[in-house]
């Protein structure tokens, strides 16, 4: 294990505030779930987290520079783009949370620079307990568990817990659920963690979102391979195996037990088809793929946000292309580099060993399955994705001291406060 650097002792106001500001990251995590209208809960609590972190001290690492860069070249692809639009309220307050979310996204690398494990642990915490809620009243509603209230949970048969839509939901649930998941890989409160994620897993389930269903399959398969892979004895690989074939039985047990309830079984047999009605015609959704693409060619500048489904009947449903259109080619291109830079620099990151390499593994396989989904989707306003960007790049900024030096260079590693000190090559790192 890595010498880890005593953090100084403090007392007195300092204690204070970096306790307050453990209860607003544990807030602010919380609050990502009740996304009813806009501006949400969530920007009342996350200005307010972002105003006492910056009051109190917070740093821009060189490291996080292309992420803030992108994304301000993002957001004045939107400004420039909604003059178009200007007399209309919602583009206009659209702008302004996009803004908002982008800042949060900067604020979280920041964040992580101090204190890296526990402030991390207590965002975290904040928005596992945020998923059970949202996974309870959803699994709740669609059983008709609620009484009348329940049909204010759900959508088109679909459980949408505390979330507008349905897809949203099952998008949320999938970054604590790969969180439990990675948990039981490692041998960690092994009931608690499957009841925690059978919960997730079944409001997951029952949004009958197939983007959240693959993006799960897809992150689960990763994390269990880079766990397999970056595990330090014989023991700890057979326990991965026999956790994930374990594991697969009692998914398989918990799905088919769903399916036997005739209304489940419906919506999963038409949810299950890949040729859905929407999806084709001139106006459905990979027609308007093509129209929207050749409009984008026309317009540089874009149409403006909100503006597509007024030309197209819907939403474009691809977040590539939606840049574009909100945006312009100046927005369309940034959110472009924007993924492609942090899926190359973020792989760089995934055998180095740190204290959080298991959280990295979990927000590196998230991240990865939301950006595909975006090529399917509209995410541009979920507040997750840009927990999970920020966090991200704050990770990998976090983990540059211990990155392997040059051969033969044995020069003392430096040292920040608050996580230990890189590795040398007489000491080689190990998982904490």
């Amino acid at each position: 294990m890595p010498a880890v650097v005593a953090a100084p002792a403090v007392t007195g106001p300092y204690l204070a505030t970096e306790t307050l500001r453990g209860a607003l990251l544990w807030l602010i995590g919380f609050s990502g779930a009740f996304v009813f209208i806009e501006p949400s809960p969530y920007e009342v609590v996350g200005i307010v987290t972002v105003v006492l972190f910056a009051a109190s001290g917070l740093s821009l690492s060189a490291p996080i520079t292309p992420l803030l860069l992108l994304l301000v070249l993002l957001n004045v692809g939107y400004a420039t783009a909604v003059v178009q639009v200007s007399d209309q309220t919602k583009p206009v307050i659209w702008v302004f949370v996009s803004a908002f979310l982008a800042a949060t996204a900067v604020f979280y690398a920041a964040m992580l620079g101090v204190a890296t494990n526990r402030r991390l642990d207590l965002l975290l915490r904040g928005y596992v307990a945020a998923a059970l809620v949202a996974s309870t009243v959803a699994i709740a509603a669609y059983f008709h568990l609620m009484g009348g209230a329940s049909d204010m949970f759900l959508l088109y048969g679909r459980a949408r817990g505390t979330f507008n839509d349905p897809n949203v939901l099952g998008a949320f649930l999938v970054l604590p659920s790969l969180l439990m998941f990675r948990r039981l890989l490692a041998g960690r409160r092994m009931m608690l963690n499957t009841l925690m994620l059978l919960v997730m897993l079944g409001g997951l389930f029952l949004s009958f979102s197939r983007g959240a269903w693959g993006q799960f399959a897809f992150g689960a398969a990763l994390v269990m391979s880079l766990t397999f892979i970056t595990s330090s004895s014989v023991r700890e690989r057979f326990r991965v195996a026999l956790v994930a074939f374990l594991g697969l039985v009692v998914l398989a047990a918990a799905v088919a037990a769903l399916l036997s309830i005739p209304q489940v079984s419906d919506l999963f047999t038409q949810r299950a088809n890949l040729e859905q009605t929407y999806d084709f015609g001139r106006y459905g959704r990979f027609g308007r793929y093509a129209l929207g693409a050749e409009t984008a060619l026309d317009h540089p500048f874009g149409i403006g946000p909100l503006q597509f489904a007024t030309l197209f009947t819907e939403d474009p449903h691809n977040t590539f292309l939606n840049e574009f259109m909100s945006g312009g080619w100046l927005a369309g291109f940034a959110y472009l580099t924007l993924s492609l830079v942090t899926l190359a620099m973020s792989t760089r990151f995934i055998f180095v060993r740190t204290p959080w390499q298991p959280i990295y593994h979990v927000f590196y396989a998230a991240y990865i399955g939301t950006v595909f989904e975006s090529a399917i989707v509209d995410i541009d306003h979920w507040r997750h994705y840009f927990l999970i960007l920020g966090v991200l790049w704050g990770l990998m900024t976090v983990s540059r001291p211990y990155l392997r030096p040059p051969l033969g260079d044995v020069r003392p590693a430096p040292r920040r406060p608050g996580f230990p000190a890189r590795p040398t090559l007489a000491q080689p790192a190990r998982p904490s």
